[in-house]
């Protein structure tokens, strides 16, 4: 296993706020394949839920989150089954974003992905899991509402991310602000490109608009895990841990967050 620089396994110590303005080191934990990735994060997540429950969590979805959230789900039924009632009762997360256009029934939203990967396998109350609701008539005024619940809960205590081959996090598309909000977007045709997979591959069936958290909830999080699996994003991987912060590569404004661990596999890490 390779580290740089120090990273320690399991939970996260906790750190103190960064001064405004000082970039912070990230710390990378690299792991041989996608497969221990999964098991990692899956020990972190069920860990924030035993541990920390107080503070919801912040999912993500996508092919990188798919085996994380099977090896959760692994987990979660070798409990007993009380303390999966304590964790059910108590569970809140919220989702980074949804298409503008697609609800919960339709295959191809994020609503419909966390049900069947989440909310089924771990016998969840959909009340309890949060996403933007991409069936709003007035989307704007929903990304307005969606970042007011999520600081009303008392913001994200763990936010899970993975890595666009662009630079976004969640769906903030470049170039972003380290202090933009939840918002509405146009995404970018590498976006959509990067997506069709869940639409047949069908590049223009993929929705042109979607509603995420922005960069300013995601860095107001406790804490911070970026997961980064397969060889096709080891160049952006490069990029973020050697580019200064900059509105071009909105992951890059992770480096200013106190306590963010990055979780890649060799494939990542190496470029094969």
């Amino acid at each position: 296993m390779t580290r740089t620089p120090g990273v320690s396994s399991g939970a996260f110590p906790r750190q103190p706020l960064a001064q405004p303005g000082i970039d912070q080191r990230l710390a990378v934990d690299v792991l041989p394949d996608a497969d221990a990735v999964a098991a990692r994060v899956a020990e972190l997540l069920l860990h924030e839920r035993q541990q920390r429950p107080q503070r919801p969590l912040g999912l993500a979805t996508g092919r990188t989150m798919e085996p994380v959230y099977a090896a959760l789900a692994t987990r979660w039924a070798a409990l007993s089954g009380a303390e999966r009632q304590r964790l059910t009762k108590g569970w809140q997360s919220f989702n980074l974003d949804e298409y503008v256009g697609l609800g919960r029934h339709d295959p191809g939203s994020f609503a419909a992905e966390m049900e069947g990967r989440l909310v089924e396998p771990l016998g969840l109350n959909w009340t309890r899991v949060g996403l933007p609701n991409g069936l709003a008539p007035d989307p704007v005024a929903e990304a307005h509402r969606y970042g007011a619940s999520v600081q009303a809960a008392g913001g994200i205590g763990l936010q899970l991310l993975g890595l666009g081959l662009n630079g976004h996090v969640g769906f903030n598309e470049p170039p972003c602000e380290a202090h933009q909000p939840c918002h509405a977007l146009r995404l970018s045709s590498d976006t959509r490109a990067a997506n069709a997979g869940a639409f047949g591959g069908v590049i223009s069936a993929v929705p042109e608009r979607a509603i995420t958290l922005g960069m300013a909830e995601i860095l107001a999080a406790e804490r911070i895990v970026l997961v980064v699996t397969g060889p096709t994003k080891a160049r952006v991987l490069q990029r973020l841990l050697n580019e200064p912060p900059n509105r071009e590569l909105p992951a890059s404004w992770l480096q200013r967050h106190p306590s963010t661990q990055v979780i890649v596999d060799e494939a990542a890490w190496n470029g094969g």
